[in-house]
C-alpha cells in the first residue's frame, strides 16, 4: 500500500508540475509533455512491481507501435479548435484517436504483430 501511496504522489506531482510549466510557457510545457514521462514511469513502476525483463519490454514494444495514431489527437485538436468549441474538439479528437487505435491493432494483426 505504501509502495502504492508512492507511486501516485510522484506521477500527480509530475503531470501537475508540467500543467503550471505549461501556463508560463507552451514551449517548456510542450517539450515536458513530450517527453514520454508517463511511459517512463509506467516501465519503472512495473519494474519495480514485478523485476520483469519480459514485461518492460512487451509494454514498450507496445508503446512503440501506439505512439503513432495517438498523434491523431495533437493533430486534429488544434484543427477542430478553429471550428469548434472546447470539449466537442476534444471529444470528436479523443473518439479519432480511439478510431486510428483500432485500425493500428487491426493492421499489426494482419502482419501478426502481438501487442
Amino acid at each position: 500500500m505504501k509502495q502504492y501511496i508512492i507511486k501516485t504522489i510522484v506521477t500527480l506531482f509530475i503531470i501537475v508540475s508540467v500543467s503550471e510549466i505549461a501556463k508560463r510557457s507552451s514551449l517548456i510545457g510542450g517539450i515536458l509533455v513530450s517527453l514520454p514521462i508517463v511511459s517512463v514511469l509506467a516501465m519503472m513502476w512495473l519494474w519495480v512491481d514485478t523485476k520483469s525483463k519480459v514485461k518492460v519490454s512487451e509494454l514498450s514494444h507496445t508503446i512503440f507501435w501506439l505512439v503513432i495514431p495517438s498523434l491523431v489527437l495533437f493533430v486534429s485538436l488544434p484543427l477542430l479548435l478553429k471550428k469548434l468549441d472546447f470539449g466537442w474538439a476534444m471529444l470528436l479528437s479523443c473518439s479519432f484517436t480511439v478510431i486510428a487505435y483500432y485500425l493500428m491493432v487491426t493492421v499489426l494483426g494482419y502482419f501478426n504483430v502481438k501487442l
